[in-house]
């Protein structure tokens, strides 16, 4: 098993790299390289993962060159966006708070469109139970006929989307990666003409500093540049507000792993498991893998700040002797020089008074 942990974790260092240099996840390439890393991983056993519940930490973004581009109209440098998650000892996690726990745990970190799509597909799953059990509270503390005490309550459970009806034109789903969207032949240029033959395209991406992702309104397959009032653009052709526009994909609740069997036992979630393969890993401080993979923690700890921009900035900084040698030695003979000098303009200040003094006629 320790064999095959590791090659496993070689294989997605490879894939990693790979990504680095435009080899996403999603391409043909690296579906193969992941169905080979999958074979592989089989004698794996992740049943400890039921024991565990997801946490999203955040999402980041980063710039790289983008390989694919073979047209003048493409863009040169794309946007890579990564999600964050931890995996919580499902007894400790908890939806208030944004660590989610802070012990047993492990740090993750993922292609956006993988845990979004995974995530999603989760979620609809336990969707009826997660609504049912939010509505029997809700309903305890309110009643049935107040309805903004019902929609605070919804929005402290984080459980707004059970209030929502389903649209069956959109999918959501099928935007958790970049995706041409379809207008439908509706849109018009200001001067009449048309602009059916202009493609758009809808994704995801980090928005509030991080701490959310939205979706939005891109003029390329890599949405990375953003259409000018988007918003506004979609809501007056299709006649209805962009989905997650406003509000995150992701929830800030705990996921749990575990899923009953049916027999009075418990089988682990194929979200969790999807996301936890395809995932870079830290885990440190996780008491319940028998094998902890560490491989991923400097690049984890670089991406725990980010700028208002959603861009990952490193929050890691090498402290240099020198440099603090340097600094100190500047700031003793600074010191030291302010303290020559106001002895100096005291001296001379004594020199001018005795002279003046001197000065004077003698009566």
């Amino acid at each position: 098993m320790r064999f095959s942990s590791h090659l496993f974790s070689f294989l997605f260092t490879a894939v990693t790299t790979a990504a680095a240099a435009d080899i996403s996840v999603n391409s043909e390439l690296g579906k193969s390289i992941m169905s080979q890393a999958r074979r592989l991983d089989e004698g794996n056993d992740y049943s400890f993962i039921g024991d565990y519940a997801i946490k999203f930490q955040g999402c980041h973004h980063v710039q790289q060159w983008n390989n694919a581009a073979d047209d003048e109209d493409d863009v040169r440098i794309k946007t890579k966006r990564l999600a964050r998650f931890r995996l919580c000892p499902s007894d400790q996690c908890s939806d208030s708070k944004s660590a989610g726990c802070t012990s047993k745990y492990g740090d993750y970190v993922v292609d956006m469109s993988t845990f979004v799509n995974s995530y999603l597909g989760g979620i609809e799953q336990d969707k009826e139970q997660i609504c049912q059990d939010t509505n029997d509270d809700c309903e305890n503390m309110c009643g049935n006929d107040d309805a903004d005490c019902l929609y605070d309550c919804y929005d402290g459970y984080d459980a707004t989307f059970c209030l929502e009806e389903e649209d069956e034109n959109f999918n959501v789903q099928e935007y958790a990666a970049c995706a041409q969207f379809d207008f439908g032949g509706n849109r018009r240029l200001e001067d009449g003409g048309n602009d059916n033959e202009k493609q758009y395209y809808l994704g995801p991406y980090c928005a509030d500093q991080g701490g959310e992702i939205h979706l939005g309104l891109f003029t390329d397959d890599t949405c990375t540049t953003f259409v000018s009032n988007g918003e506004t653009m979609f809501s007056n052709i299709m006649g209805y507000e962009m989905p997650y526009s406003d509000d995150s994909l992701i929830t800030t609740r705990c996921f749990d792993c575990a899923v009953s069997d049916g027999e009075g036992g418990y089988d682990t979630k194929e979200t969790c498991t999807d996301v936890y393969q395809y995932s870079g890993k830290c885990e440190t401080k996780m008491t319940g893998n028998d094998y902890p993979n560490e491989a991923s923690c400097g690049y984890i700890e670089g991406i725990k700040i980010i700028r208002e921009d959603g861009v990952i900035r490193t929050s890691t900084t090498r402290k240099s002797k020198t440099a603090a040698v340097g600094i100190g030695l500047f700031m003793t003979l600074s010191t030291l020089l302010a303290g020559y000098v106001y002895y100096l303009r005291t001296k001379l200040g004594r020199a001018q008074i005795n002279l003046s003094a001197a000065s004077q006629p003698l009566t």
